[in-house]
C-alpha cells in the first residue's frame, strides 16, 4: 500500500479517482510529457494510464505512485518502481510547469529517495533522465546521483542512467 510522504512543501499520496482531469493535463502537457517514456501521448493513453495506476499497481500492490499536492492541488507525479533500464528501483517523477523553478523537483526526489533508502531498504536508487533534460539533471547531481553510463536512443538522443548511493550511517 503506497504511503502518504510529507515534505515542508508537498504531500504525496495515492491517487483517487477524481484525480483523472488533473492527471490527464499533466500528461498531456508537452512541456512536461516529453521528457516521459517515448514523449508527449494522445488523451486517450493518458487516460488509460490514469485508470492502470489502480487496477496494474495498486490493486496488485506492485510498487509505491504517488500524486503529488502542493496547497492540495495535483501538481505532480512520482513514483519508485523497479524496471529493467535501470537494474534496480528508479524514481520517477514529473512536476507542472507551474512548479517548476521553487525547488519543488529536488523537494520531491529528496523524500523520494528517502522513502527508497529508510522503508524499502534499498541500497541505491536510480534515475534515467534525458541528457536534455537540464532541470532534472541539476535536481539529480544537487542530490549527488552519479552518472553510470549513457544509453542511446532509436532516435538518436541520449538517456542518463544515474544512480544514489544509500548514504553511510
Amino acid at each position: 500500500m503506497t504511503p502518504i510522504l510529507r515534505t515542508d512543501r508537498l504531500v504525496l499520496e495515492p491517487y483517487v479517482k477524481a484525480d483523472e482531469e488533473d492527471f490527464v493535463a499533466l500528461f498531456g502537457d508537452p512541456r512536461v510529457s516529453q521528457w516521459m517514456g517515448d514523449g508527449p501521448e494522445p488523451e486517450e493513453a493518458n487516460r488509460a494510464l490514469f485508470h492502470r495506476v489502480f487496477t496494474h499497481v495498486y490493486d496488485l500492490d506492485k510498487f509505491d505512485v504517488w500524486a503529488v499536492r502542493e496547497n492540495g492541488g495535483l501538481i505532480g507525479h512520482a513514483e519508485i518502481k523497479p524496471t529493467e533500464e535501470s537494474g534496480g528501483h528508479e524514481l520517477i517523477y514529473a512536476l507542472a510547469h507551474r512548479a517548476w523553478g521553487r525547488g519543488l523537483g529536488t523537494e520531491l526526489a529528496l523524500a523520494i529517495c528517502a522513502y527508497g533508502f529508510e522503508k524499502l531498504a534499498l541500497a541505491e536508487v536510480h534515475a534515467t533522465v534525458a541528457d536534455q533534460n537540464t532541470g532534472s539533471l541539476a535536481v539529480m547531481a544537487k542530490l549527488g546521483f552519479e552518472h553510470v553510463r549513457d544509453k542511446p536512443e532509436d532516435d538518436g538522443t541520449v538517456t542518463k542512467v544515474l544512480t544514489l548511493k544509500r548514504p553511510s550511517e
